[in-house]
């Protein structure tokens, strides 16, 4: 039986990899047995209490004060019901639950620390509230176990000054049988496609810029731009001032079917973010037959195997990342060979094995629990 707090639920409209991750895990380890109780925030439209794909989501609270919520509930749940493991996933501000949880094992699990990048993301007092909120984190959950999503989290971590043998590495995957897990026909323009959520801080306007130089050499090419967010009014600005607004295609928020069909006529897919926990649109953008130059970011640089399903260039640099999408571009036998290269590391990621690291994860955090309190 297992109790789990996260932010937010895969339904919740502002959800994203984090939320995927838990529920692509989760449902599996629901559908062998597990018994999963996960409570989240409330919005609008949301029921108070439903089950999907196997877990039981109770939604309670507000977004803004949902942290301050789970205490209570934690108390309530646990006295209605005897549960073998609490889950905390720490996304955003932590819930600090290694305070009020003393008397069963704790599990939790990370992305990535916003650190610094959230001063990019919003203003100064609330970047401020998460930055110093991320920072107790350090002393409040320094012996807990932890399941991270990358290599690079676990490095963040360890530089934090944790022990490493806390940790054990869960990673983001796909499902493949939603994707094509082939190279399919590409649009007959030369087209780079961004797939994200527009968010400051994941700086897409870096693709607007990039590609701005680009069609200055491939005039015939197109960029895509696949997401919603609040930071699209300033993109569709720049891209008018740039002279390419004619050129780029907002398609805005998309079904999941119709978001597989623009990656797989994509020529090539940029994540240009900052900083990821991993970068699952990289894979799924692999899985179409679309190979990625990613920033070369934490978390980012874990999802990329340079040279072969994509490219990595020193975030910011838009010289190098426009000069990596001409040389792509233009040579027909570099981009055959990252497309097929790229279905083949796609191929290795898979929910069904992270979910089987997830559950031997659990079962080992609980065995510990066990031996320590005899």
């Amino acid at each position: 039986k297992i109790l789990a707090f996260n932010w937010q639920d895969v339904k919740n409209p502002l959800g994203g990899g984090a939320e995927a991750h838990f529920h692509e895990i989760f449902k599996r380890l629901a559908a062998k047995g597990f018994e999963i109780d996960l409570v989240c925030s409330s919005f609008a439209g949301g029921a108070k209490e439903e089950i999907t794909d196997g877990i039981r989501i109770i939604r309670v609270g507000s977004r803004n004060f949902f942290n301050y919520a789970v205490p209570k509930v934690y108390k309530r749940l646990t006295r209605e019901k005897d549960y073998d493991l609490i889950i905390d996933d720490i996304n955003k501000i932590p819930f600090y639950t290694p305070l009020f949880v003393k008397d069963r094992p704790l599990l939790a699990i990370s992305h990535h620390f916003f650190g610094e990048s959230i001063f990019k993301e919003t203003n100064f007092l609330s970047a401020s509230y998460v930055y110093l909120s991320e920072k107790a984190v350090d002393w409040v959950y320094k012996k807990t176990p932890f399941a991270v999503v990358s290599k690079s989290t676990l490095e963040e971590f360890l530089a934090r000054g944790f022990d490493e043998k806390y940790f054990d590495i869960v990673p983001n995957a796909i499902d493949q049988a939603k994707f094509p897990m082939r190279v399919g026909e590409k649009a007959s323009n030369p087209t780079i496609a961004y797939f994200g959520r527009l968010k400051k801080y994941k700086s897409p306007d870096h693709v607007i810029e990039a590609f701005a130089k680009v069609v200055k050499k491939i005039p015939e090419a197109r960029l895509l731009i696949i997401g919603k967010g609040d930071f699209r009014p300033r993109m569709e600005r720049l891209a008018k001032k740039l002279k390419i607004f004619d050129k780029t295609t907002f398609a805005g928020f998309v079904s999941e079917e119709k978001k597989i069909e623009l990656l797989s006529l994509a020529s090539v897919a940029v994540n240009p973010s900052m900083k990821e926990g991993w970068g699952i649109t990289n894979i799924e953008a692999n899985a179409c037959g679309t190979p990625v130059i990613s920033a070369n970011s934490p978390g980012l640089k874990d999802s990329v195997a340079k040279g072969f399903s994509g490219d990595l260039y020193e975030y910011g640099n838009i010289e190098e990342l426009s000069s990596k999408l001409l040389e792509i571009l233009t040579d027909k036998e570099k981009l055959s060979a990252l497309s097929r290269g790229a279905v083949e590391w796609a191929s290795r990621f898979s929910w069904d094995e992270s979910a089987r690291l997830m559950e031997r994860k659990m079962l080992k955090t609980i065995n510990e629990y066990k031996s320590s309190n005899l």
